[in-house]
């Protein structure tokens, strides 16, 4: 069974089973959530972040900020293994 290309926030944030290990990326490019977030929580700012990847735009980074708020809205539970 394949795993299906899907979209977030009109379709900034895209997880796709064959890019990225499936991990969420910004408008299908090879960056990820993950690598911006980890950026911003070093203290980096936005424009330094748009200096390094040009082709990203504020609203990606924005929109990777909502979609990692988005996440904490469900719930959550942890199980104990072995």
């Amino acid at each position: 069974m394949k795993t299906e290309k899907t979209s977030y926030l009109n379709d900034r944030i895209s997880i796709d089973p064959d890019i990225c290990n499936g991990k969420p990326t910004i408008r299908g490019k090879r960056i990820t959530v993950q690598t911006i977030l980890e950026f911003l929580s070093a203290g980096e700012s936005q424009e330094n972040i748009l200096r390094q990847y040009p082709s990203l735009t504020s609203e990606d980074i924005t929109s990777c900020l909502r979609f990692a708020s988005e996440l904490m809205n469900h719930k959550y539970s942890l199980q104990k293994i072995a």
